[in-house]
C-alpha cells in the first residue's frame, strides 16, 4: 500500500523534479525562499499529496488552530505534496515540497521513485544551504553531492569528501541514481554570523535557482530576490561598519575566500568565531524594527 494518493495524471514531458523538504538544513532559509519564489512564481497544481498521518510526527510539526474570537474555525496540517508546473518556456517540472517526514524513510522514497517513473521524470535536483565560514562581501560559494562521481563533475561546483548526517534529500538522490535517474543537490554557503532562519539571507537562494536553471536546462523565476539580497547586503554592511573586530573578522574571510578562488587546493586558517557578529547583526535587526514602528 503507497504512502500517496494521486490526485490528478497530467502528460508530462521529461520533467525536473524540485525537491525542498523542511526539517533539514536550510541555513538562512535559502532553499526555503528559493521553492517559494517558485510556487508564487510558476502557476502550479497539485499531482500527489503524501499521507501526513504515517509520516510525520504531529508532536513535533503541530497543526495550526485558527481562532477567531475564542472560535476554532479550523487547523492547517503540515503535509507533503507533489505539485506540477511547466517554466517559462514550457519545460514541465515537478516539484516535492512540504515537511520532511519523521518515519518511513525508505518506503516515502520508493514511492517518490515510483511516482518519478510513472511521469518519466529526467532529472532530480534538491535544493539546500548550510553555514561556512564566507564572507556576504563576496559570491555565493556553491557546493554539489551527486548520484553519480560524472554528474558532480558536470556541476562545476565545490565537491567535499566527508561524512555527515544525511536527510531524506540525501536518501531519495541515491535511490533515483541507483534507478539511473540524474540526482544531485544544490548547496549554498551561507555566512555561519548570518545563517539562521531568523536572518535569511536571499543572495543563497538567488544562487540556489541560478544554478538550478542553468544545470536544470529550466527558465524559473527570482521574483524580489535580487532586490531583497541588495538590500541584506547593505544591513549587514551596517551592522559591521563601526566595529573594527567585525570588520577584521570579514577581511580575514575575504582572504580566505579569495586564496581559495585563485588556488582551489590552498588550506584557508582557521578563523575566529563569529558569535559576536552574529549577536551584533541580531541587534541591529531589532533596532531597525523598533525604528519602523514608531
Amino acid at each position: 500500500m503507497s504512502l500517496y494518493e494521486l490526485q490528478q495524471r497530467p502528460s508530462l514531458t521529461r520533467p525536473v523534479m524540485v525537491m525542498v523538504l523542511d526539517g533539514w538544513i536550510d541555513a538562512g532559509f535559502a532553499a526555503g525562499r528559493a521553492m517559494q519564489v517558485l510556487l508564487n512564481g510558476l502557476d502550479t497544481y497539485p499531482v500527489a499529496s503524501f499521507d501526513a498521518d504515517a509520516l510525520l510526527d504531529h508532536r513535533a510539526r503541530r497543526p495550526v488552530m485558527h481562532l477567531v474570537h475564542g472560535v476554532n474555525t479550523g487547523l492547517s496540517w503540515p503535509g507533503i505534496e507533489l505539485r506540477g508546473a511547466t517554466d517559462q518556456r514550457g519545460n514541465d517540472m515537478l516539484l516535492l515540497v512540504g515537511a520532511e517526514p519523521d518515519h518511513a524513510w525508505r518506503e516515502f522514497s520508493s514511492d517518490v521513485l515510483e511516482l518519478a517513473e510513472m511521469f518519466d521524470v529526467r532529472m532530480l535536483i534538491g535544493l539546500g544551504a548550510y553555514p561556512a565560514a564566507v564572507p556576504h562581501t563576496r559570491p555565493v560559494i556553491m557546493s554539489v553531492t551527486a548520484a553519480t562521481d560524472d554528474l558532480a563533475a558536470l556541476s562545476g561546483l565545490l565537491r567535499g569528501t566527508l561524512d555527515v548526517p544525511a536527510g531524506v534529500q540525501a536518501v531519495l538522490e541515491h535511490s533515483f541514481g541507483a534507478a539511473d535517474i540524474a540526482a544531485m543537490g544544490l548547496w549554498a554557503q551561507v555566512p555561519h554570523y548570518v545563517s539562521g532562519e531568523v536572518t535569511p539571507y536571499p543572495a543563497a537562494a538567488l544562487s540556489l535557482l541560478d544554478h538550478l536553471e542553468r544545470i536544470a536546462g529550466l527558465s524559473i523565476p527570482r521574483g524580489s530576490l535580487a532586490a531583497d539580497a541588495e538590500r541584506t547586503r547593505h544591513s549587514i554592511d551596517a551592522a559591521m561598519s563601526n566595529n573594527a573586530e567585525h570588520l577584521g573578522m570579514l577581511a580575514a574571510m575575504e582572504q580566505a575566500h579569495d586564496s581559495q578562488v585563485t588556488d582551489p587546493t590552498s588550506s584557508n586558517a582557521p578563523l575566529p568565531s563569529a558569535d559576536e557578529l552574529a549577536a551584533e547583526f541580531e541587534r541591529f535587526l531589532r533596532d531597525q524594527d523598533d525604528t519602523g514602528d514608531q
